[in-house]
């Protein structure tokens, strides 16, 4: 199969008719073998009774998967993917912002230029300033810790992957906005960009306020972290630890320095723990304790994880 559409939703009933015969005659001028993938994200509208009958309607075309109740997007694109068998994976919204016309040329970026990933960029938007501010400034900080320094809109819901990549990476908690990087951190390192139409939504009211980007940030720390520490959390905590705890040491003994030059040389003094220098010392030297500590039981608990000696093979050249 050429293409797998992987599109979540959450209460899009009046859009996803449209869509459906949209992204076929996509597919029919273009001669791709496809298949839709709704994935219903706990809809309290008749979001699902709408892809019943699509499903009913094309049942060559249309699949589709529903929660029990409302998870978010990364979940949603997780079942997606696992249940994809195309070898190209598109993923779109389900409110018409997308446009299923992108498709054709963002397959052809993924099969004849070998990208493993392609990301929209909605140079254009029909966004309010409240929303398209913010987005430049998250965009600006996950280009930066990423080091993917080509893409200008992480948050993109057009993508298309590589049925590879799609298959070994996790979509959790919000890291959908992250696929990029999370790619990337699988060992799929070419990764493009390509301009997208962005419409105005047709239907509905959108499902995001600004909590996103507080989440969204938090979210890329723990990624940056786990990317670069996840196997060797000594290396993060072990040596901030050492660090706290050698400073706090060097304080504490000048402290007591200054308290015994004081002492022989018959100046005026006060006692070691009137010193607020002394407090300080000590707090220190505990955090860098701990902290030492805390790297330590995390490379205990990496060391007893099955995962721990798991690694993304290419290909092998054995005998």
């Amino acid at each position: 199969m050429d293409i797998s559409v992987v599109i979540p939703l959450y209460n899009e009933a009046e859009s996803l008719p449209e869509l459906a015969a949209w992204i076929a005659r996509v597919m029919a001028e273009n001669g791709f073998s496809y298949e839709i993938i709704f994935v219903d994200d706990g809809s309290t509208d008749k979001s699902w009774e709408v892809v019943k009958k699509l499903r009913d309607a094309d049942p060559d075309h249309v699949h589709g998967a529903s929660f029990r109740r409302n998870y978010g997007k990364s979940p949603a694109l997780n079942t997606g993917f696992r249940m994809a068998s195309g070898d190209v994976v598109i993923t779109m919204d389900a409110d018409l912002q997308d446009s299923p016309d992108e498709i054709p040329e963002l397959y052809r970026m993924v099969r004849e230029e070998g990208y493993d990933l392609v990301s929209g960029y909605k140079k254009k938007r029909y966004d309010p300033l409240s929303k398209t501010i913010p987005t430049k400034l998250f965009n600006a900080t996950a280009r930066r810790v990423s080091g993917i320094h080509n893409l200008h809109d992480f948050n993109c819901g057009l993508k298309a992957y590589r049925s590879a990549v799609v298959k070994h990476i996790e979509v959790y908690g919000d890291m959908h906005r992250y696929t990029p990087y999370l790619a990337k951190l699988a060992g799929f390192g070419k990764i493009g960009e390509k301009v997208v139409q962005h419409r105005a939504r047709k239907y509905g009211k959108t499902k995001f306020g600004l909590d996103r980007f507080v989440n969204g940030y938090l979210d890329l720390a723990t990624l940056w972290f786990t990317g670069k520490f996840g196997k060797k959390p000594m290396h993060f905590f072990g040596l901030l630890g050492s660090l706290m705890f050698f400073l706090g040491f060097i304080a504490v003994a000048i402290v007591g320095g200054m308290k015994l030059y004081h002492l022989y040389s018959g100046a005026p003094y006060i006692l070691v723990t009137d010193s607020p220098y002394f407090y300080l010392s000590l707090v220190l030297m505990i955090l860098g304790s701990q902290l030492f500590l805390a790297g330590f039981v995390g490379e205990l608990v990496v060391r007893n994880s099955p995962k721990r000696n798991e690694y993304e093979i290419e290909e092998t050249l054995e005998p």
